[in-house]
Formats: C-alpha cells, sequence, structure tokens
C-alpha cells in the first residue's frame, strides 16, 4: 500500500477518510488495496481507517489481534460487540465523510462490498458513507507501463491467432471430416497455449443461432458443426501466463463460410459496428479535450446508434467492461444498461468496447458482436488491436 498516495487521492476528493472493513474476507478489494494477503484466516470484524492526513488507525478482536500488523497505524484491541462499536466510534473521531465499499442503491455492485447494517452502525454515530468507487478505481484500475505492454504483447499473440483460426475453420469446413464449435475450441486453447498465454475459460466459437446466445458455451458434448454457408462469431481472449501482473486482450470477430453476407447480416453487422465507433470516439474525444468521462457515457452513445437501427430490444448487455490483472476489472465498466455506472474511465485504464445484437429465433437467426480493447493515456484514447471493418469472409 501507498500511503502517501491514498492520503492524497482522498485529499483530492475532500474526503476525511477511507474505512476499510472485512469479515471472513468478504471484501477481496480491501485486501489488495492494503495489499493483506487474501488467503488469511479471518473470522473475526477487523476495521483499518486511513485519515486523508495523519495515522492510520486499526481496530481487531483480541483473538486476532494481529491481522494487520503489516499496516502502518496505532491498533485498538476489542471483545465485545458494544466495545466494537464504541471503539469504532473512537477511531473515526474528527472524521465525518467517509469512503467505504459501498454504492448507493447497489447501483454499482461490483464496489458493494460492506454490509447494509454497518452501514447502518455508522451513520448512527453521524457518519456521512459515500462510495470508494473512484478510489478503488484508481488502486486497482490504473495500469502501470509494464503492465500496458503485457497487453501488446498478448495482444499481437491473440490477433494472429485468430487470424490462423479463420483459415483452420476455412480449411477444416471444406474437408473430408468437417469440424465442429469444440473443435475449434480446443484448436485455439492449443495455440493460445503455445504462445505463452492463459485463458480462463473458453474460448467461444458460436455459429448461426448460437451465436445469438452471447454467453454461448460448446462442450465435448454439445457442440455444432461448422460448414459451408454457416455465420460464425469467435470470442477470443488471453494474457501472459507466467505474469500474475499481466493485463488481459479480449476480442471478438464475425465472419461467413463460402458465401455472402444477407442483407440482414449486412445490416446488423453495421449498426455494431458504428455503435462500437460511436463509443471510441465519445472516449477519445473526451480524452483529447481532457475532459471527463463517466462509463455510462460510451454505453448510452453505442445504445443509441443501435436503437436508432432498430435493433435497440437485442442489444441485451453492457458495452464494455474494465480489463485488468483480471478479465473482468474492478474500474469503470461501459454500462447504462445493467448499472448505471457513474465511475470515471481514468488515464492509464483499459477496457473492452463490444456492442452486440441478437436476434431471435426465426429465419434469420444469429448474433454480431464487435469486440476491441482501448487503453487511455493523459490526453488520449488508442484501440489496441486490429479493428473489424467488414464481415469476414473465408
Amino acid at each position: 500500500m501507498d500511503l502517501a498516495r491514498v492520503q492524497q487521492a482522498l485529499r483530492d476528493a475532500k474526503l476525511d477518510g477511507w474505512l476499510f472493513y472485512d469479515h471472513h474476507v468478504r471484501d477481496p478489494l480491501a485486501y489488495r488495496i492494503l495489499g493483506l494477503d487474501p488467503g488469511m484466516h479471518v473470522t473475526r470484524r477487523w476495521f483499518y481507517f486511513i485519515p486523508a492526513t495523519g495515522e492510520p488507525r486499526k481496530l481487531n478482536h483480541r483473538i486476532e489481534s494481529g491481522k494487520l500488523d503489516k499496516l502502518p497505524g496505532e491498533r485498538t484491541l476489542y471483545s465485545t460487540w458494544q466495545e466494537m462499536e464504541q471503539s469504532l466510534e473512537k477511531l473515526l473521531q474528527g472524521a465525518t465523510t467517509i469512503a467505504m465499499q459501498y454504492s448507493p442503491r447497489n447501483a454499482v455492485m461490483y464496489v458493494a462490498m460492506v454490509d447494509a447494517g454497518t452501514i447502518e452502525v455508522l451513520q448512527g454515530m453521524g457518519k456521512t458513507i459515500v462510495s470508494s468507487a473512484n478510489l478503488v478505481s484508481q488502486f486497482e484500475a490504473v495500469l502501470t507501463d509494464r503492465q500496458i505492454e503485457t497487453h501488446y504483447v498478448a495482444q499481437k499473440k491473440i490477433d494472429r491467432i485468430l487470424e490462423d483460426a479463420w483459415r483452420e475453420i476455412g480449411a477444416r469446413a471444406r474437408g473430408d471430416h468437417g469440424v465442429t464449435e469444440f473443435d475449434m475450441v480446443e484448436w485455439l486453447q492449443a495455440e493460445i497455449a503455445k504462445e505463452g498465454l492463459i485463458t480462463e475459460h473458453g474460448p467461444n466459437v458460436s455459429v448461426g443461432a448460437n451465436a445469438a446466445d452471447s454467453h454461448y458455451e460448446p462442450l465435448a458434448g454439445k457442440s455444432s458443426r461448422i460448414e459451408r454457408g454457416s455465420f460464425l462469431l469467435i470470442d477470443i481472449w488471453g494474457k501472459l501466463k507466467d505474469d500474475p501482473e499481466a493485463v488481459w486482450y479480449d476480442i471478438t470477430w464475425t465472419g461467413v463460410i463460402d458465401r455472402d453476407a444477407t442483407e440482414l447480416e449486412g445490416r446488423v453487422f453495421k449498426a455494431v459496428t458504428d455503435a462500437r465507433d460511436a463509443a471510441i470516439r465519445l472516449v477519445q474525444d473526451r480524452f483529447a479535450a481532457n475532459q471527463a468521462v463517466a462509463g455510462w457515457e460510451p454505453d448510452a452513445a453505442a445504445r443509441e446508434v443501435i436503437m436508432r437501427n432498430g435493433f435497440g430490444e437485442w442489444f441485451t448487455h453492457r458495452t464494455g467492461h474494465n480489463i485488468g490483472t483480471e478479465l473482468h476489472g474492478a474500474g469503470a465498466h461501459l454500462d447504462n444498461f445493467e448499472t448505471h455506472d457513474e465511475r470515471l474511465i481514468l488515464p492509464n485504464t483499459c477496457f473492452s468496447v463490444e456492442p452486440g445484437i441478437y436476434l431471435p429465433p426465426g429465419p434469420e437467426c444469429f448474433g454480431v458482436r464487435s469486440e476491441i480493447d482501448m487503453i487511455t493515456r493523459p490526453g488520449s484514447a488508442v484501440v489496441t488491436g486490429k479493428i473489424q471493418r467488414e464481415l469476414v469472409r473465408l
């Protein structure tokens, strides 16, 4: 933990302090930000308060008195719940507006780790509890230059694997033995491993109506054949295997085999890519002008394009997610649909832009998603890999 940096962030946000609280490792964010061992055996409540100025303060149960010993600050011990509440009030003396892992109305649930009862106790002490969401982004989502380099290493490898995959699919689909979605998942997994990358699960290879299920997953015993004339979606992601600080790269492309796109496929693809580009443009314009942009705003820009094209009902997920050492990171998501994400997109962060349209069962049932990744820097924002401009035609 960089105490000076945390306290400067608190002063910049005009907050009196940041209160960390946990029980049974319910708040993994606290452990990562404070640099605590997430494998620690914790059975009693602990509190750690970082004021905007001055020394931090700890509150531990007597039978787990050493759980915060690696952190700076004076320690107070308690045994009973009454003693805990009295000690907590003293711990927070002089502080009124306090950040916690809390989200009003659970609007940004990714940061909502503190239970309602604990919030009620603090409010009963006259404290104003505000969300730590933007603070968490600063200390969880902002990447170092070396981490950004690992993203670009994965980008080059994944982009090459995907290009090779399209050729492999075309050859196998025209061959005597054919190919299934799961065959290609296994082929992609082998290529990812050869390149020194890992993937959480998947990747996803979806044919026709399966592509209309945004979380479809082909399995060994449940997988469709890829044939001449097929519509195909490939979602692939990976990061460096032996580097715990490495950053993911995550993309989705679509294409057709041995035919031209239908009129509807072309129209849906254009609506999706126009929406993607609207979100990209908004982020780039804001960063170029050094203006703030919240996660909900590029989602709204992308969604407006898809709604204007008459497909709004079939865009059923957020526009993008933060990317870090976790594929779905702790920074701002591009979301004004599943949540109203007011977290700011900060410089030196990475995120996906991936609008999609997933048509219902009918004569033409398919889905299109076009996913790219972006990295922001002070004054600029860039797409980190190739951008799909037209359907792949094998």
